[in-house]
């Protein structure tokens, strides 16, 4: 089976497809809030966060200053693209595994047979 159409090899990995699953279901997140929901280190997260913002998957503001400095994260119309893209991409790989699929599969080859 070949890779469907809209997998996208920079959002699989399991920590940023977490990432990006969390921000796909708000407009902005705190740095705090995606590092508590994920149970990430500071420095897992911006690793993560900074690959996602380099492909222009993300925004990253950095608000106020000092002791009160705040970093917020939303998914960019690019980001969101590619997410929604790399969900239907792995729903056609579970649909394409299942039991409705091997039965397609052995109707197929009883059909080549009959030729």
């Amino acid at each position: 089976m070949s890779t469907p159409t809209g997998f996208d090899e920079l959002i699989h990995p399991a920590t940023r497809l977490s990432v990006v699953a969390l921000l796909a279901a708000t407009e902005w997140a705190d740095f705090p809030f995606i590092r508590d929901s994920l149970s990430l280190s500071d420095s897992a997260l911006s690793k993560q966060l900074h690959t996602l913002e380099e492909a222009g998957y993300l925004e990253i503001r950095k608000e106020g200053g000092g002791r009160k400095r705040r970093t917020k994260v939303r998914l960019t119309a690019r980001g969101r693209t590619a997410f929604e893209g790399h969900v239907a991409a792995l729903q056609a790989i579970v649909e394409g595994a299942g039991p409705a699929a091997a039965a397609r599969d052995r109707q197929q080859e009883h059909a080549k047979a009959e030729r």
